[in-house]
């Protein structure tokens, strides 16, 4: 599968990763196949062929459900079934509801240079986020940097039963008024920060052109920046709820942020402020530990 590349919340650029980032010590208080797959003539080539082409439409999408994968490659569902089975299996595949269908997993690096970090740092969170759901009942998510928003890649939605909403996974929020957004914003560069309000000018689907203005993002991040945390925008729907999030770093960049969600109105009844910031800079803390064990373990370098 060499010189695939999987078309997934878009990976940071090496100038993004290298030394304009803010030091992650500030947070914590220390520091495919190109072409057709060919079938030949024997079983055991089609069946090795069938497995390739799985692979190769897995890898062009963020996630993959019988249902896209039946019409990427032809395929009856039951086959797709019993192949995921495998691939699962094998480490190759991990499938859970909470990121809406089958992804590959970053284990595909021991076949192809084609696999970007943001499906790791998701990886690595999966138990983590996890374990705050079940501790403080309240839903977890992760976001990774997509262009100019942040994308929801992973949530423990269908796992709290008092969840301020029904789905978020693929959410696109804003960098400048969610929370998510604003702790990853306040963990790069202001160079990088400038250069993200000039490409979001023109398109006000995510924030309005306010919430851009230099002076304000100024305030903010120098706000979230003070605090360790960063918060949702007081002004955003829904106001019942808000969400304190906090970023992720792996070897000194910011891979990603991660929040929880709570009603307003009756946070006090499942955890204090204090008790979710510290335990979302314990879990980021540890999730980026995570990050470094899985690169050292699979051989998998940024580029």
């Amino acid at each position: 599968m060499s010189g695939a590349t999987p078309v997934m919340a878009r990976p940071l650029s090496n100038r993004e990763l290298r030394a304009d980032s803010v030091d992650s010590t500030e947070w914590f208080g220390t520091a495919v196949l190109d072409s057709p797959v060919v079938v030949g003539k024997s079983s055991e080539i089609r069946s090795a062929s069938r497995i390739l082409a799985v692979l190769q439409a897995m890898n062009r999408e963020p996630y993959s459900t019988i249902q896209s994968l039946h019409e990427a490659t032809g395929l009856p569902k039951p086959t797709l079934v019993r192949m995921l089975k495998t691939l699962e299996a094998g480490g190759f595949v991990s499938n859970d509801r909470r990121q809406a269908g089958y992804q590959i997993t970053s284990l595909v690096t021991s076949l192809s240079n084609g696999f970007h970090g943001d499906p790791l740092v998701v990886e690595a969170g999966r138990a983590w986020a996890m374990k705050l759901n079940s501790e403080y009942k309240w839903p977890v998510a992760i976001g990774v940097f997509d262009g100019e928003a942040m994308v929801v890649r992973f949530s423990t939605v269908h796992d709290s039963p008092v969840s301020p909403f029904h789905a978020t996974i693929n959410m696109r929020l804003s960098l400048f008024t969610r929370a998510l957004g604003r702790a990853y914003l306040a963990a790069i560069s202001d160079d990088q920060i400038a250069e993200l309000i000039v490409n979001a000018r023109g398109s006000d689907e995510l924030e309005p052109p306010s919430a851009r203005d230099p002076a304000f993002v100024e305030r903010m991040v120098r706000t979230v920046r003070e605090r360790g945390y960063a918060m949702r925008d007081a002004h955003v729907e829904p106001r019942s709820s808000d969400t304190i999030a906090v970023p992720i770093f792996s070897r000194g960049t910011v891979q990603a942020s991660i929040g929880i969600t709570y009603f307003r109105s009756a946070m006090n009844s499942f955890g204090s402020h204090t008790k979710f910031v510290a335990a979302l800079k314990h879990a980021a803390e540890g999730i980026g530990a995570e990050v470094d064990r899985l690169q050292i373990a699979r051989g998998y370098q940024n580029s």
